[in-house]
């Protein structure tokens, strides 16, 4: 970003013509038209299975980090302090000679726990022991805003355990998948060997892992089911989960976890937790024992010997992804200190790189996006005036979060040591989880940030009704002090508009504005949202993103709507803004062109096709080109700016275009 004394706040274009391709038609493929010089002169290195503009943006903060970390790693500090924890953190990361030396003995106490265990009775402590230092074995545990009473943490259990992540990947019996599977089986039979397994013995812990894991996948629910708050919520109490999952002392899990006095909780799954619990209850104990010791080593196999570390990376990283090779070790440190030392690293970067000016004109970008919705709200012609009227109740109590925390978190009871590098990791992995049962029953922390603040992202938070916009993203080509309205509202106040349509999404819309889940909509009102959110499914479930692979209209919902969402929110902002001070043309584009461009930079990339095929099952995020040439389709706007006819590819009749918000 140019330094203010370069060009005056506004005066820009925002725009960087290499970024685009001309010989391409803005109706034909309007991506290739605004980001192919982007996607020309930023080929795949080896180490991604995708990079965009996000990834370069984060690449650039990583650069400022590693910066910072180094220094500090570079001098001896007191104990306990952030400085010594940073430094020692990244010191132990970085030392692949110890790190080689140790092998697999820095997790061999926890394999040789699991190998000790001789009644299934043991199972329910066990699996508490390792969920809390950082391993996954059968479900997961939760603490988080109370959907139906958002005021109040209640715990979560949910399904998980699967090491593949996405339940398709065990049941599709198409060629892809059963190459993953038979992928799968192979690394972690080479992992057990790693750990000193024989060759059969291997093979055979290998079999094991993938029946209790194909069973795990088989009561699972899909991503898109996922997505339905109503459906995965399910309050209980103990007992009442221990007869809803018989075979399985849900009891002694809780007590040994942390958590002896636990009266209730959300089953978020229960037919993945009676999977669990029959699997506990009719499953050989030695077989169980298999799939613990692989979570055991799925875990920490990132931190470990090269060795271990290189099998790990073979199949996450080639086979799943299409990853020539891995990151550099600096790289992968930085990253282990930034998430888990997240504030006290993000104090640091917001000290130096996160000047005051950017929130404040964030803060009135914001309140111009809000201003912008709750006009279009007010003139929706589909929505009733009772339901129009708890819309504007919700977007108006949208809480704002800019930048960076205003208390930040201690990290005190976290020991950082230059003893082993998993074994750091496994208490900082405790100290979160301790964290985190800290809160189960106690009052939601309202001021508490889900992402650390040098994080390129952003969020809508429906249990608390608010959006946040870490310092992170704030740079280009997300928000540019120096350009003008044009640009910056293509791009953050796209992302703006964006995080608070999600609170008006198939998902958000069924929370209320205290973050509860209430139904405020009227029978017809909610009917006729839903014709129009089919609208969008039906267009993305016809996309073809490679041969014979189509678009999950259905997961992608969510974010599609809000993808619409904020650029119609965001282009009515801009109109308003115009009004008063028009833009002009600049670049040879005018201020409307410029929006465009700017919004589709965004999601500027080039992917491997592997991890199409990934992102496909598992991302509720459309792919970045269709972010742009499945979106921006129906929006009558980029219709008008870019003269696109009905002729062309693009080109969607009136009467398939969605108009939600």
């Amino acid at each position: 970003m140019m330094g203010c004394n370069e060009k005056r706040a506004g005066e820009t274009s925002g725009i960087n013509p290499s970024n685009l391709d001309t010989t391409a038609l803005p109706g034909t493929d309007f991506y290739r038209y605004a980001c192919g010089g982007w996607m020309e002169r930023h080929p795949l290195a080896g180490e991604y299975s995708r990079f965009g503009s996000f990834d370069q943006l984060a690449e650039d903060n990583r650069a400022r980090l590693r910066g910072m970390i180094e220094e500090l790693a570079g001098k001896e500090w007191p104990a306990g302090t952030g400085e010594q924890k940073i430094g020692d953190l990244y010191s132990v990361a970085m030392d692949s000679a110890k790190l080689n030396r140790e092998g697999i003995s820095p997790v061999r106490p926890a394999l040789e726990e699991v190998a000790a265990t001789r009644e299934k009775s043991e199972l329910p402590a066990l699996a508490a022991r390792l969920h809390r230092q950082g391993y996954a074995p059968y479900f997961g545990v939760q603490v988080a805003a109370d959907a139906m009473n958002s005021e109040i943490n209640i715990v979560n259990a949910y399904q998980g355990g699967l090491s593949l992540g996405e339940r398709e990947y065990y049941l599709d019996e198409d060629e892809h998948s059963l190459k993953i599977r038979e992928a799968f089986r192979e690394h972690v039979a080479g992992m057990f060997r790693l750990a000193g397994q024989g060759d059969r013995e291997s093979a055979t812990s290998a079999a094991r892992v993938l029946e209790i894991e194909t069973r795990l996948a088989t009561a699972s629910r899909s991503a898109t089911e996922l997505r339905d708050p109503r459906a995965n919520y399910n309050k209980m109490t103990v007992e009442e989960l221990q007869r809803e999952a018989p075979g399985f002392d849900w009891r002694a899990y809780f007590t040994a976890l942390g958590l002896p006095g636990l009266q209730e909780l959300n089953a978020a799954q229960p037919a993945a937790l009676r999977a669990c619990a029959a699997i506990f209850n009719e499953v050989d104990l030695e077989v169980q024992k298999s799939y613990l010791q692989w979570q055991v080593l799925d875990a920490a196999a990132p931190y470990l010997s090269d060795e271990i570390r290189a099998r790990d990376f073979d199949f996450h990283g080639k086979t799943l992804s299409g990853k020539q090779h891995d990151q550099p070790r600096w790289k992968r440190s930085v990253a282990t200190v930034d998430n888990v030392l997240g504030e006290i690293v993000g104090k640091l970067y917001v000290e130096r790189h996160f000047p005051p000016a950017a929130k404040a004109r964030m803060l009135v970008l914001v309140g111009d996006l809000r201003d912008a919705l709750g006009d279009r709200i007010r003139q929706l012609g589909w929505m009733s005036a009772a339901t129009k009227e708890k819309a504007l109740e919700k977007l108006d109590a949208i809480r704002v979060k800019v930048g960076y925390p205003d208390a930040w978190r201690d990290y005190s009871a976290l020991d950082i040591k230059r003893d082993s590098y998993w074994q750091n990791i496994a208490r900082a992995n405790a100290f979160e989880h301790d964290y985190m049962l800290s809160k189960a029953g106690k009052p939601v922390d309202r001021d508490e940030w889900l992402m650390t603040p040098q994080t390129v992202n952003a969020y809508y938070n429906p249990a608390t009704n608010e959006i946040c916009f870490p310092a992170g993203i704030l740079q280009y080509p997300f928000f540019d002090m120096q350009a003008d309205d044009a640009f910056n509202h293509g791009a953050i106040g796209v992302v703006i508009g964006h995080e608070m349509t999600h609170g008006f999404d198939d998902q958000g819309r069924q929370f209320d504005k205290d973050g509860n889940l209430n139904d405020w909509w009227t029978p017809g009102d909610a009917e006729r949202f839903e014709a129009r959110a089919r609208v969008l499914v039906e267009h993305f479930n016809a996309i073809e993103v490679l041969p014979g692979l189509h678009a999950n209209g259905e997961l992608t919902l969510g974010e599609n709507i809000a993808d619409l969402g904020g650029i119609q929110v965001a282009y009515t902002a801009l109109q308003r803004a115009s009004a008063a001070r028009p833009p002009g043309e600049k670049e040879g584009f005018s201020p409307e062109q410029r929006f465009f461009l700017a919004y589709a930079t965004l999601w500027a990339a080039n992917i491997r096709d592997e991890q199409v095929r990934v992102l496909t099952r598992s991302d509720p995020h459309s792919l970045g080109r269709w972010r742009v040439n499945g979106a921006l389709p129906h929006v009558a706007a980029w219709y008008e700016a870019f003269r696109v006819t009905a002729d062309a590819p693009l080109y969607l009749p009136e009467g398939r275009r969605a108009e939600i918000w």
